[in-house]
């Protein structure tokens, strides 16, 4: 895997999302809302794929958008469904990711990234803008929601979540990396400064609040979760993010906890696609490809407490029901 870094700053710049395309309710930009048309391609892995499985679960999607998981370990040409009989994906019927890339635009010679959602008759990747698919899902899909699904982006809320989710995106989502994929000394104490700093204002903000927006789960809370349950297994130790584990923080860690035993969270975390991605795959990193045992996983199911602060995860609505057979993962500790 290459890590795209400035040769002179050393500092790691995630590429733009290319294939910005949208699913909307009344089709705009030729791709209509339609149950069964269109397959997620994820990585249980990757932080950003992770959302759009936890917004899907949480609103019900998963008889109206199906879901192909890749592998978690890459080769030269990225994501593969090696998981798969044969190699391909059963439904794309591809062996490679980048094959949806390229039937979208033949010429493209960018990353393939995850999530992304690929239009099923025709092939093509329709889009990988990972920030727009949860949002749109919430917003677009409506019609497809399950009954008693969560309001995950209120109306009356948006504006504070879009703030929080900048704030979120900019200081933990990508610090991780940046401190991780750091090539020069200046640019990681810059990723760790900032992803620190803005921790420690996140926890002051939930010592008090159950949820980061209102009384409900929202959006913002599956961004910041999403990186969260990957610290310790990740963050800590392979992207030199170690200051403090979030076992020693101890809002945050109740408030990761918290979300990890609601319904539609923990039940999509594979903390095994998780470790060996990550150190399997970025052999500068880790050239000797040796995945480590810890941590000890059992303490995501040990009491947070959180009840206390009140709040209602669902709001109105209800927690979804247990994950589809071929969805569910085997246990982890």
């Amino acid at each position: 895997m290459t890590i795209p870094t400035d040769p002179e700053t050393g500092e790691f710049h995630r590429a733009p999302n290319r294939f910005t395309d949208r699913i909307t309710a009344d089709g705009r930009d030729g791709w209509p809302v339609e149950p069964g048309r269109y397959r997620l391609v994820v990585s249980r892995a990757c932080p950003w794929a992770s959302r759009a499985l936890v917004v899907r679960r949480l609103l019900g999607l998963e008889d109206v958008l199906s879901v192909a998981v890749a592998d978690p370990i890459q080769d030269e040409r990225s994501w593969r469904f090696t998981l798969d009989p044969d190699g391909r994906d059963p439904v794309l019927g591809i062996r490679f990711l980048a094959e949806a890339y390229h039937k979208a635009d033949p010429d493209y010679t960018g990353g393939i990234s995850v999530p992304a959602v690929v239009d099923i008759p025709s092939g093509k990747l329709v889009t990988n803008d990972y920030p727009r698919i949860t949002i749109d899902l919430s917003t677009e899909w409506t019609a497809y929601h399950r009954e008693g699904a969560p309001k995950l982006y209120p109306e009356p809320l948006r504006e504070e979540i879009d703030r929080v989710n900048d704030e979120v995106y900019a200081d933990v989502n990508a610090a991780v990396y940046e401190a991780g994929f750091a090539t020069k000394q200046s640019a990681y104490e810059d990723a760790y400064q900032r992803l620190f700093s803005r921790l420690d204002r996140l926890a002051e903000r939930l010592a008090g609040n159950r949820y980061l927006v209102g009384d409900t789960i929202t959006e913002a809370d599956i961004r910041l979760f999403t990186t969260l349950v990957r610290f310790d297994a990740v963050y800590h130790g392979h992207f030199k993010c170690n200051r403090n584990k979030l076992a020693e923080s101890p809002v945050l860690w109740a408030y990761a906890r918290d979300l990890f035993q609601t319904p539609g969270f923990g039940d999509t975390v594979d903390f095994d696609h998780i470790k060996r991605h990550y150190y399997q795959v970025h052999e500068q990193l880790n050239p000797t490809r040796i995945v480590p045992k810890g941590p000890d996983l059992s303490g995501w199911l040990t009491s947070h407490g959180r009840e206390s602060l009140g709040g209602r995860p669902f709001g109105d609505g209800t927690p979804p029901p247990p994950p589809p057979r071929q969805e569910t993962l085997p246990p982890q500790w």
